[in-house]
């Protein structure tokens, strides 16, 4: 059996790469391409935590631009990675993928309470942990939710999985044809070139605390796979 690079992961989801095209909403064979991928990384034994974020729903930041209190707009968007989170549980559980949803909001109705030692255990036992509801505060994005979850449960890694974009480049790909692929970088040049890979206190979260940040894209069938084997996919980002 091939051995995988990293024994523990946490996979980083936009809300807009669960939209598809549309840019809105829930695409049901992204969800289904998704849950495919971690069902085949699951299968190698590896522990698997997931952080959805909610953007294809509502944006806290969109809410605030428009005259909303920016708290009560960021706790729109964590209800809204709640809705996406259960969709991906519900996926996964088709696929016979036992599933926890964790949310730093309790709401015991629909998903356990956030408890470290608890997605710990789920984690041991091969249990998929996806996390929702951010960090429970606003004005912290799901990247530091990904971050901060990341060194609770100790994780190898976190896979950052984009739709739209490959790995890291010196510019929007999109905008400047030049623009060129970093194949590694560290936390110090996202800060001080100001990439975008994920904000800043997130990124300097993963600098603190040593965590490596895999950016990649989702859209490729099998690149989650490919992640954790280590095959030479997207843009790895270090402390050091």
């Amino acid at each position: 059996m091939t051995t995988a690079r990293y024994r523990r992961i946490v996979l980083k989801l936009s809300g807009e790469a669960l939209s598809g095209e549309a840019g809105f909403g829930l695409e049901p064979s992204i969800i289904k391409s998704v849950s495919r991928q971690v069902k085949e990384v699951a299968e190698l034994g590896v522990e698997v935590a997931v952080v959805v974020g909610g953007g294809n729903i509502w944006r806290g930041k969109v809410g605030a631009e428009m005259g909303m209190d920016r708290a009560n707009a960021d706790y729109m968007g964590m209800l809204a990675t709640v809705m996406n989170s259960l969709a991906l549980q519900d996926s996964l559980e088709n696929l016979g993928i036992p599933t926890r949803v964790q949310t730093s909001i309790e709401m015991r109705q629909v998903a356990e309470p956030y408890i470290r030692r608890k997605a710990i255990r789920h984690l041991e036992k091969k249990r998929v942990v996806i996390f929702a509801a951010g960090t429970g505060n606003p004005y912290f994005s799901t990247d530091t939710t990904a971050a901060l979850r990341a060194a609770e449960v100790e994780a190898d890694v976190i896979l950052m999985a984009k739709n739209n974009v490959d790995g890291v480049y010196t510019d929007d790909p999109k905008v400047n044809e030049d623009a060129v692929k970093y194949d590694q970088l560290s936390y110090m040049d996202v800060l001080n070139e100001g990439l975008g890979v994920m904000d800043s206190t997130a990124s300097s979260l993963c600098m603190d605390n040593d965590i490596d940040l895999l950016v990649f894209s989702i859209t490729e069938d099998g690149n989650i796979k490919k992640a954790v084997m280590g095959e030479n996919i997207g843009t790895i980002v270090r402390g050091k």
